[in-house]
């Protein structure tokens, strides 16, 4: 690969896994580092697992009292449906 990667078209840099395993074999396994070398943080004041540019934190939503009791009901009844050993797959009870 060239040095000048500036005036290049991102899809011309296709790397074979050869190559890449050629490069990782070649690489030196203990590099010498210099001593002000920063560590890359990308979102250094992470507060969750994932950082910020790979996916935002989730925000808080309050749901009412009647849409919780409504949520809950489609779900018990969908674990009663299926403990029966019944089947709901496509809208209409069968036996499974």
């Amino acid at each position: 690969m060239s040095d000048d990667v500036a005036d290049t078209d991102p899809t011309d840099q296709v790397i074979s896994d050869e190559e890449l395993t050629a490069l990782a074999l070649a690489a030196d396994p203990h590099p010498v580092l210099a001593p002000d070398a920063a560590p890359w943080r990308p979102g250094a004041g992470l507060t969750g697992l994932l950082p910020e540019w790979y996916m935002p934190a989730p925000q808080g939503h309050r749901y009412s009292t009647p849409v919780k009791v409504a949520v809950g009901l489609v779900i018990a009844s969908f674990i009663l449906v299926n403990a029966l050993g019944l089947c709901i797959t496509y809208g209409f009870i069968t036996l499974a």
